[in-house]
């Protein structure tokens, strides 16, 4: 039985804080279509209120985490030209462990972001 979950933390670089209020889509490959499994914000911590794919949900597979960071960016004020240098950045990882835990941060600014496996 899998007893693993998924998890993000969104930090904002050019700020220095949590990114409060950025919508997240997650999505499973499976067959080679994109099958929508959850929508979800960020808190006052830039997490999201428990897992992304909780225990029951959370299986081995290719997933995409679709952050919407041009929206985030508009909300707080950031100035920039639109179309925005980074929109809608796409993170896709697989999870081959499904007993484990796996976290997938962003660190974020208007012109860059980065990722890795987080703990």
């Amino acid at each position: 039985m899998a007893d693993g979950y998924l998890t993000t933390h969104v930090l904002d670089t050019a700020l220095g804080l949590p990114a409060k209020g950025m919508k997240i889509d997650l999505y499973r490959i499976e067959d080679g279509n994109w099958v929508h499994l959850v929508t979800k914000h960020t808190n006052d911590d830039g997490r999201t209120d428990g897992p992304i794919l909780p225990v029951d949900d959370f299986r081995t597979g290719r997933y995409e985490l679709l952050f919407y960071v041009g929206d985030y960016l508009r909300k707080t004020g950031m100035p920039g030209d639109e179309p925005r240098f980074l929109d809608e950045v796409p993170i896709r990882f697989g999870i081959s462990d499904a007993s484990s835990h796996y976290h997938v941060p962003l660190l974020v600014s208007p012109y860059s972001f980065s990722t890795y496996r987080g703990s």
